[in-house]
């Protein structure tokens, strides 16, 4: 039996154009597409579609329940893309032991983190 794979995630917004835009030019995704009303941004093998609803706040009022994590190879200059694109900190980088983590909040109040782990890890 073939076992399940988690291959994407939902992100909900009252200003989906907005939230796209962010990770787009903060990010830099392999793909940015529109499939069925869907944006839909890939990361390597992982896919972010952002969907715009009616129901709900503008901003995430418990942010830290769903933290995006992106493994990136170079923390630095993602960190300094993202202040171009205006990103506001939760966490400015941090060097833990190695590794390289900054944790960034995007335009509706969702946590990202950046991760560059150090080889041991």
């Amino acid at each position: 039996m073939q076992r399940p794979a988690l291959g994407s995630i939902l992100l909900s917004s009252t200003d989906p154009e907005r939230l796209r835009t962010w990770y787009a030019t903060a990010l830099d995704p392999s793909e940015n597409t529109e499939v069925n009303g869907y944006r839909v941004l890939r990361f390597g093998g992982f896919y972010l579609f952002i969907d715009g609803r009616g129901d709900i706040a503008d901003t995430n009022p418990e942010p830290g329940r769903v933290i995006l994590n992106f493994d990136v190879p170079d923390a630095r200059a993602v960190v300094a893309r993202m202040e171009q694109a205006g990103t506001q900190w939760l966490a400015g980088l941090e060097d833990r032991d190695g590794s390289l983590l900054a944790t960034a909040i995007d335009p509706d109040g969702n946590y990202v983190q950046i991760i560059q782990l150090n080889q041991p890890h």
